[in-house]
């Protein structure tokens, strides 16, 4: 939606134009103090419908299954001190999920900062371990910048939480809001993926005799079902899934092994502790989901796909790994894979 306002407006519905430009349709939280400006504002606009929670806590975790299910980013807003600090469960969840979130919260005028000021609390350095970015809004023209790089970096590149500070101030400040380019240097979410390994890759792929595909969250959110069967398919791989990974493989499949983990099925941790390879997709290797590491399938190679590179290797030594969207880099595996003989996994399956 492109911006057209030039006239003054105050931060607070600067904030409200800010979010409609990012086509937001539902938000959770709390009123109070710090943020009720921002209400007012949303109240006379009623830009997009907002769920009244009962515990601010319940707001992140709303927000958080919201962006699970839709797709779309998660919003959940609150006021300063306790209203902040209690998102942060949620906010934690969503951030060791991967889940694309916003959380605008409410802070205390500037001029009030660093003077222990009623309800003032370090929510960015509290959240600071559990987020990607962390915006402080000092001003009005700071604002068109957190919200809109806000939402750019919880959907793009790895997906996860981002939070905006709002002082009580700034929300009263009037400005006109100006559309400017968002970008962060060293940050380039669509750049090509990593293949140098990719003749590795298809190298024991053909060679296995036992090999089993382990597709976690980041096929979901990649949108890389229909490439995962399709790879499954090619190479007569059976899948396993992560918890997370649920409903990345159609588990009435003939090669479905079903979930793996202390809550999975004996087939899927059988085979995996059987197998001569992985093919991990978009895992990252929990301890819910292999156990000890040091004797986790002991006798496989394994290949890790994932788009984070801080994964690969984390918790698995990786025989060979490609990092990338998994929805690009299956296509590549896929397209590189030649005629394999299938005759020797007959036994296997």
């Amino acid at each position: 939606m492109p911006m057209e306002e030039t006239r003054k407006m105050s931060g607070a519905e600067a904030v409200l134009r800010c979010l409609e430009l990012e086509g937001v349709k539902v938000a959770f939280g709390i009123p109070g103090g710090a943020i009720i400006k921002f209400y007012d504002e949303l109240y006379k606009r009623r830009s997009f419908k907002h769920i009244l929670v009962r515990h601010e806590q319940s707001a992140a975790h709303a927000a958080d299954g919201y962006a699970r299910v839709s797709g779309e980013v998660g919003v959940c807003i609150a006021t300063s001190g306790p209203g902040s600090t209690n998102l942060v469960t949620g906010i934690a969840t969503a951030y060791m999920d991967s889940v694309p979130l916003v959380a605008i919260v409410g802070q205390v005028a500037t001029s009030f900062m660093g003077r222990d000021s009623f309800q003032e609390t370090d929510i960015v350095g509290i959240t600071l371990p559990i987020v990607k970015h962390s915006f402080k809004v000092r001003n009005f023209d700071d604002i068109y910048r957190a919200v809109r790089g806000a939402f750019y970096l919880a959907r793009t590149g790895r997906p996860g939480p981002v939070l905006i500070e709002l002082p009580s101030d700034v929300q009263r400040q009037e400005g006109v809001l100006k559309e400017e380019e968002i970008s962060f240097r060293g940050y380039s979410p669509d750049g090509f993926p990593d293949l140098k390994m990719l003749l590795d890759v298809v190298k024991f792929i053909s060679m296995a005799e036992r090999p089993v595909i382990l597709a976690g969250g980041g096929v979901i959110i990649s949108k890389a079902s229909e490439e995962l069967i399709a790879l499954a398919e090619k190479i007569k791989a059976p899948v396993a899934t992560s918890l997370m990974g649920k409903g990345a493989f159609p588990e009435e499949h003939d090669l479905s092994l079903g979930m793996a983990g202390m809550h999975g099925t004996m087939a899927a941790n059988k085979a995996l502790c059987e197998a001569d390879l992985i093919v991990a997709i978009g895992v990252r290797f929990s301890d819910r989901s292999i156990g000890k590491p040091v004797d986790f399938a002991t006798s496989a190679k394994v290949i890790h796909i994932d788009y984070d590179h801080a994964e690969i290797g984390k918790n698995v030594r990786a025989h060979a790994y490609l990092a990338g969207d998994a929805k690009k880099v299956l296509r590549e595996v896929i397209n590189a894979l030649g005629g394999i003989n299938l005759s020797s996994r007959d036994n296997w399956l």
